[in-house]
């Protein structure tokens, strides 16, 4: 694999986890329950650090990194789904919207490391997708309690 396709591969990685971190900054607004307040403003946290980190390796490759979300595709992520759980204040639906999101951004991981990528690089996103799915199993457990 060339720079430029893991170059690629990074900044789509980059693209998700902007998106995450919008859609949980925007579900900690939405909920007056300080667990789950606490819960996606540590999810966000833990997007915008994935961010950084996944700029910095696009940078050191010697590439350009993506500094925007997609709204091209949010919709495909959920971004109406947030909305209108949003604008119900329905925690449990807007648990369910952050899962389903979750459940993407693994599927953008695991597609990531199935490629030929350079072994940082890939110690990177194995440790970031760790932290994509306990927060994916953490949003499924409170959903499941409310």
């Amino acid at each position: 694999m060339f720079d430029r396709d893991v170059i690629s591969a990074l900044n789509g990685l980059i693209e998700t986890c902007k998106d995450g971190q919008k859609g949980f900054a925007l579900a900690a607004r939405a909920v007056s329950d300080p667990l789950l307040t606490r819960a996606f403003t540590n999810a966000e946290q833990s997007c915008r650090d994935a961010t950084a980190e996944l700029q910095d390796s696009v940078r050191l490759l010697g590439g350009h990194a993506d500094d925007s979300g997609s709204m091209r595709a949010a919709a495909h992520r959920g971004w109406l789904s947030l909305k209108n759980a949003m604008s119900a204040r329905d925690n449990r639906a807007i648990l369910a919207e952050r899962e389903e999101a979750e459940d993407y951004a693994k599927a953008r991981y695991a597609e990531t490391m199935g490629l030929d990528l350079p072994e940082g690089v890939r110690v990177m996103i194995e440790r970031q997708y760790q932290i994509v799915v306990a927060n994916h199993n953490r949003f499924m457990e409170l959903r499941n309690r409310s």
